[in-house]
């Protein structure tokens, strides 16, 4: 499974207006240079961000963006789907009664990437845009990690 450009540069600039906004609109140039996107790319991604009701736009000198809501309140998830990516890791389209195959049939490991394609919309919609900005993934990846033993056990 791969994410597209789309989805990774609409995360990493939404992250960078939650971290330079502070109640101000912060200008898209601003954000591509920090971040070393296409000012015009992000344009793009902001008219959906936009139509996703994520952020809204300031007109005017010292116009701008702003997140629509608190980043502890905007999921990752709502970043990828607003932008229009798909988090899927199979080739059936959802709901279709066509498969992965060439002859419509489903691959025998069907399931088990439809499986992960569910861990990933999980995960990405328990972390929020504040979770990023204020580093508290880390805290929150303690799946799939042992405990520590005790020497004494």
């Amino acid at each position: 499974m791969k994410l597209t450009t789309k989805g990774r540069y609409a995360v990493m600039a939404m992250a960078d207006l939650a971290r330079h906004s502070s109640g101000s609109p912060v200008a898209l140039a601003e954000i591509a240079d920090r971040q070393e996107i296409s000012l015009s790319y992000l344009e793009q991604l902001f008219a959906k961000l936009r139509r996703g009701d994520l952020v809204k736009s300031v007109r005017g000198p010292g116009g701008g963006y702003l997140l629509s809501r608190g980043a502890d309140d905007i999921r990752i998830s709502d970043v990828i789907l607003a932008v229009d990516e798909p988090i899927k890791a199979t080739r059936c389209e959802l709901g279709s009664p066509k498969g992965c195959l060439p002859s419509s049939g489903r691959c025998i490991t069907h399931d088990l990437w439809e499986g992960l394609s569910h861990q990933i919309q999980l995960y990405l919609g328990s972390v929020s845009l504040g979770d990023v900005i204020h580093g508290r993934i880390a805290e929150q990846q303690s799946f799939g990690r042992q405990p520590a033993l005790n020497a004494a056990d």
